[in-house]
């Protein structure tokens, strides 16, 4: 049983970088182009996002892209991103506002995860301690600012636990310190675990290779997070998506097209 009626995928921006920070000591001189992505699951007790993107005015707007952007400190350059793929022109799509979400679920708090809040703000976010506590701009240059953090209404939790009847929170730590996977009963066909950052890549996945950037170097926590999802996966009969694999993205449905 699960309170899931329908869930889109949806495109808010496209990047292009080093395959060496999807892949761990594989890749390097290879780029790659990787979609940012956000999930919308629409529930019989309200509307739920997973993750949210970038900010689109770092992006667009010159000094701030500069800042944020800067390629002596950042090792890749901005995301493509344009006006029609902010979260609340695309939710305008489903006749929907920002108002309309209920709750933001973080994977983590990376810039392309996490960054996209100031166009959503007003639901509460759910969000890791552990994440939290460790989201410092000094030690991983993808958190970038403290804007957001200090502005969300958190929900701080620990753990994993139910969101909603057949959406649950699954720990999968090693990309970063919190970050958080989410499996998705669909009302029909197969359950759906959304990998998030836990693997960015098919590659990832199926080779079991950790992502390029760990926390605190922590590859052996990232890998064993890859086998937790794909040994339940294969228990439950799931599928396990990726998250910045353009190929595997070009064979899901094009918003505003959905599952149900």
């Amino acid at each position: 049983m699960t309170s899931v009626t329908k869930f889109w995928p949806i495109l808010t921006a496209t990047h292009h970088y080093d395959k060496s920070i999807s892949t761990y000591n594989r890749g390097t001189g290879q780029t790659i182009e990787a979609p940012i992505l956000a999930y919308l699951i629409e529930t019989k007790n309200g509307r739920i996002l997973y993750d949210v993107g970038c900010d689109y005015n770092k992006i667009n707007n010159p000094i701030q892209r500069a800042k944020y952007y800067n390629t002596e400190t950042f090792l890749f350059d901005a995301p493509n991103m344009d006006e029609s793929q902010r979260l609340p022109n695309q939710l305008a799509k489903l006749g929907l506002s920002a108002a309309d979400i209920d709750v933001i679920f973080l994977g983590h708090l990376h810039f392309d995860h996490a960054g996209g809040l100031c166009d959503v703000c007003g639901a509460e976010v759910h969000i890791q301690a552990e994440e939290l506590a460790n989201a410092n701009p000094k030690d991983d240059v993808a958190y970038f600012d403290n804007e957001i953090i200090a502005q969300a209404n958190w929900q701080v939790k620990q753990g994993e636990y139910d969101l909603s009847l057949g959406v649950r929170a699954i720990t999968s730590p090693g990309h970063t310190a919190g970050h958080m996977s989410l499996w998705i009963e669909m009302p029909h066909g197969a359950p759906i675990i959304l990998a998030g950052d836990a693997a960015d890549l098919t590659e990832n996945i199926v080779d079991e290779v950790a992502p390029g950037n760990c926390w605190r170097n922590q590859t052996d926590l990232a890998v064993a997070s890859i086998r937790k999802l794909k040994a339940l996966a294969a228990t439950e009969k799931a599928a396990l998506w990726p998250n910045h694999d353009i190929s595997f993205w070009k064979t899901l449905r094009t918003f505003p097209e959905f599952y149900s």
